[in-house]
């Protein structure tokens, strides 16, 4: 690709799936985009409303990419990132707002690490635009049996925006939402696995950049405003089994020998314990779609699917995991921030 005034190519790739009143709503924000070296896409995930004629006839710049099957978050991407050459791919979901010059930081945060292989901005509630979102807000991690939590929000509880967490920092995962990631290390690694569908994807794919001896940074003064449950509401009883399921395929991949085996036996039982609590209080679909995912990962490891898991490095520590229970931290001794686990972290 053709560099201008010596800028990297961009490439923003919103991958769509019915979802033509968020692109109305949201698209020209997107256009609105300063960056200069900047291609726009939309991959259409086999949808079944009027995404691309309305594309068509309203945005005949934007580059569209159209699929007849809806092959996931994790195979949707995979697929349209073939046909994308830009340097750094921008993946956003339908669903979200960009602010004026939010790309020009994300790259020169490249550029100033060349080690850095993806980057999250700041994503805030489109709806209360005072508190982070809970897909990612200021950059993601994981505690030690897998369960992920981000720099501003603990599980359901949101803070704040008061700039706690404004310092570029290196995190664990980027979230999916929003994620700019080097296309050189997205196909080095792999991209996503298309088993996962959707959920947890982005999460497992940072994990095997981490291993392969890249960073993740988060940049916050890159900011996006994210409805969230565009596609999936919070409480879909498929999106319950695929984020239970998914998290347990990715804890095995991507750790190893005995403590891979400890930490699975762990969450087995923490998710048992949430699953009962859930059914006392009368949320049999919850509880049944863990044991779903339960059998599901069952399924996945005596498939053989296990065995062909993509291949990775191991370069010394991972940053962004926690060593502790950032189960034990929140529902025992009752932190809601970040910080108060996190003291050390801007």
């Amino acid at each position: 690709m053709h560099e201008i005034n010596n800028q990297p190519t961009v490439a923003v790739v919103i991958l769509n799936w019915n979802g033509r009143k968020y692109l109305e709503q949201f698209l020209p924000s997107v256009l609105a985009s300063t960056y200069k070296n900047l291609v726009i896409y939309v991959a259409d995930n086999g949808s079944t409303d009027d995404s691309v004629s309305y594309l068509n006839g309203q945005y005949p710049a934007i580059k569209i990419l159209s699929y007849y099957t809806n092959e996931g978050f994790a195979g949707g991407y995979n697929r349209a990132l073939k046909e994308v050459d830009e340097e750094y791919l921008v993946l956003l979901n339908s669903d979200i707002e960009v602010t004026p010059g939010w790309l020009e930081p994300v790259v020169d945060l490249f550029c100033r690490h060349p080690d850095l292989a993806a980057i999250q901005p700041k994503i805030l509630d489109y709806n209360n635009k005072a508190y982070f979102e809970y897909a990612g807000a200021a950059g993601g991690w994981i505690d030690r049996f897998g369960y992920p939590f981000s720099k501003g929000r603990i599980f359901d509880i949101l803070e704040k925006d008061e700039r706690q967490y404004d310092t570029p920092t290196e995190i664990f995962w980027a979230s999916g939402a929003s994620m700019i990631i080097k296309k050189s290390v997205f196909n080095e690694v792999g991209g996503f696995d298309p088993f996962f569908f959707a959920h947890q994807e982005e999460i497992d794919v940072c994990w095997r950049i981490h291993l392969a001896g890249y960073k993740i940074m988060s940049c916050p003064s890159s900011v996006v405003y994210h409805i969230g449950g565009g596609t999936l509401a919070k409480d879909n009883p498929n999106k319950i089994f695929l984020n239970f399921r998914n998290n347990l395929i990715m804890l095995w991949k991507n750790l190893s020998g005995f403590e891979a085996i400890y930490v699975l036996l762990v969450r087995f039982l923490l998710d048992a314990i949430s699953a009962w609590k859930n059914l006392i209080v009368g949320k049999y679909p919850y509880f049944i779609e863990v044991a779903k995912a339960h059998m599901g990962f069952m399924g996945w490891l005596i498939s053989g699917k296990s065995q062909s898991v993509y291949p990775v490095k191991r370069f010394g520590p991972v940053k962004g995991i926690y060593k502790g229970s950032v189960v034990w931290q929140h529902f025992i001794l009752g932190k809601n921030k970040f910080s108060e686990i996190i003291p050390e972290s801007n």
